[in-house]
């Protein structure tokens, strides 16, 4: 044990996901003489060159891969370890920062802090909303742990798995006439409300209007998905919304709700950086929002 140090090994670990040292260094915070320092100090105690240059990448020797084979193994007999101990203390159980968008934080995330919170009654976790290129840059840059947001996203140190597709609905007043079919053209002639640019929620919108001929100037765009609601219940005009944001039970005698045609799905995933050390509450976090696909067919 006194031969393997848990930095040195995540330092290794990261240079060969990245593929440099340089990669490695901004990912892990470090400058690049320290990254190569740890890995150097790393290959000295286990008495083995770890990692080969081939061409402009950094690639792991024989001795490398063997050792990159145990990782999982290390990383889950130290993940143990921390939890067998917190589990004799009284202290905390530890802390997520947890970042989404204003509509999932309102209608996806309560129940399951809730029963995140009936699971582990001392964790303690910051809730961060924002557009999916502020709450993913925030993941990169380590402060926030883990995030529910829209796809797409990009970024060489996130881990990125979809959870679940969110249908587009047309919300209008009651007394709006509509047509069988709500397609862009349909569109064209009413007053629209949409969310304000800049995030995936809009440009999904204005993709679909655009695939169907329709450069639509909104009446209104707004950043909150109550607002909207409230504006088109006061018969302002009608809008496209994230079906998670108008659940049947919420709805009014004095608004209407259609499926848009052709239909319209946006795609909600978890982020995470790879590097990034799961203690209990993160663990457990990441295991509920992963389940929300199966908590959404469930709710139907």
């Amino acid at each position: 044990m006194k031969n393997l140090n848990l930095d040195y090994l995540e330092s290794f670990a990261v240079v060969i996901d990245s593929g440099s040292f340089s990669a490695a260094a901004e990912r892990l915070q470090l400058t690049q003489p320290a990254v190569s320092l740890q890995v150097r100090q790393l290959e000295r105690s286990l008495n083995a060159i770890l990692i080969e240059r081939v061409g402009r990448r950094a690639r792991p020797t024989a001795a490398g891969v063997a050792l990159l084979s145990h990782l999982d193994q290390i990383n889950a007999a130290v993940t143990s370890a921390v939890d067998a101990v917190a589990q004799q203390t009284a202290g905390t159980a530890g802390r997520v920062r947890l970042g989404t968008g204003a509509t999932a934080c309102i209608f996806l995330l309560p129940p399951i802090l809730k029963e995140l919170r009936a699971t582990m009654p001392s964790l303690e976790i910051t809730v961060t909303t924002g557009n999916t290129s502020e709450i993913s840059r925030a993941v990169e840059d380590n402060t926030i742990d883990i995030a529910l947001v829209t796809l797409p996203v990009s970024g060489r140190s996130l881990e990125i798995t979809p959870v679940m597709n969110d249908e587009f609905v047309l919300i209008a007043p009651r007394d709006m006439k509509l047509p069988a079919r709500i397609t862009p053209e349909v569109l064209a002639t009413r007053p629209v409300l949409l969310f304000e640019p800049g995030g995936n929620t809009r440009r999904t919108a204005d993709e679909w209007l655009a695939r169907g001929g329709v450069s639509l100037k909104p009446l209104m765009s707004l950043g909150s998905v109550e607002a909207i609601k409230e504006m088109v219940r006061a018969g302002l005009g009608c809008a496209i919304l994230p079906e998670m944001a108008v659940p049947a039970r919420t709805m009014q005698r004095d608004l209407n709700l259609r499926s848009l045609s052709p239909r319209l799905y946006r795609r909600l995933a978890v982020v995470i950086r790879r590097d990034k050390r799961l203690d209990r509450g993160l663990r457990q976090t990441l295991s509920a929002l992963k389940t929300l696909s199966v908590a959404k067919d469930n709710g139907r």
